[in-house]
């Protein structure tokens, strides 16, 4: 007679979670009638950019962000609601938070703590920062993860002449003590020195901010193509060095136009209306 050990039973299949039901998902929303006039248009503004942002393929799932001050409430800011892509990003579901990262309106609504901490620490600490967008491209990472960092022999590369700073890759940016660091980085003018409004974080990827959501947004599509050509010329070999004396004209030229009030709002506009073509939901 034989004996058979006990077969251990087999692990239960996981459930999978049910999704969210439409209403539910409704429920989290800042309905239009509680805003000021100048927080729903900024709302428009900011929902628009996640979606040129789609349209441009500066996406990464769920992840990365975009804030914007809130015009008429001090100390708040507006960012993507954690767990939504950004074609689904509205006016309405935009989360507030003030400057410590905790949510206002709407309650009970998700923000990512690796997107929170750098966004308020910038808002809070570099005056002008009206609005911080963050990505992962390809072409950003890899210039990132460069050890020579950005090559300043482009088109693009040249206007950013002076104007770009770097941070250390301190790991995933949850930390709260890593936010006086970026702002040392970029600075805050209190030396007599201009803040830096690209940021390239070291092994990470891109930062922009700028006191308006066009003048960030110029700043970042500037950046980014200036990482995208390095990066498609490198198979190439050595480049055509551009010289210190054309860098700084280029850098002049570029300060006297991001000067100007109304700077990258044509630029912006017109994504705006090729997204506005596909899908005009991110008004609601």
């Amino acid at each position: 007679m034989t004996s058979r050990l006990a077969e251990a039973p087999a692990p239960a299949a996981a459930v999978p979670a049910p999704f969210p039901a439409p209403a539910e998902a409704a429920a989290l929303v800042v309905p239009r009638h509680s805003c000021t006039g100048a927080e729903w248009a900024a709302r428009q503004q900011l929902a628009a950019c996640y979606r040129v942002f789609h349209l441009l393929g500066w996406t990464e799932l769920i992840y990365n962000h975009i804030s914007l001050r809130v015009p008429d409430s001090p100390g708040h800011l507006l960012l993507n609601r954690f767990g939504l892509h950004y074609t689904e990003v509205k006016a309405s579901n935009l989360v507030k938070v003030d400057l410590q990262g905790r949510v206002v309106a709407p309650a009970g609504a998700a923000v990512n703590a690796a997107g929170v901490a750098p966004h308020c620490a910038i808002h809070a600490g570099v005056p002008d920062a009206h609005c911080v967008m963050h990505t992962h491209t390809t072409a950003g990472m890899a210039v990132a993860c460069s050890r020579a960092g950005l090559a300043f022999d482009n088109f693009y590369a040249a206007q950013l002449w002076g104007r770009v700073a770097y941070h250390d890759f301190e790991g995933i940016t949850v930390r709260a003590d890593e936010g006086p660091r970026l702002v040392a980085d970029i600075g805050d003018g209190r030396d007599g020195r201009a803040p830096k409004p690209a940021v390239i974080l070291r092994n990470h990827g891109l930062l922009a901010w700028g006191t308006s959501l066009p003048a960030a947004f110029y700043t970042l599509w500037a950046l980014q193509r200036a990482c995208e050509v390095q990066l498609a010329g490198t198979p190439l070999g050595a480049t055509v060095p551009i010289s210190e004396a054309i860098r700084l004209a280029c850098q002049e030229d570029a300060k006297k136009v991001n000067a100007e009030p109304e700077f990258g709002r044509d630029t912006f506009d017109a994504l705006v209306r090729l997204v506005d073509r596909a899908d005009g939901a991110w008004r609601e």
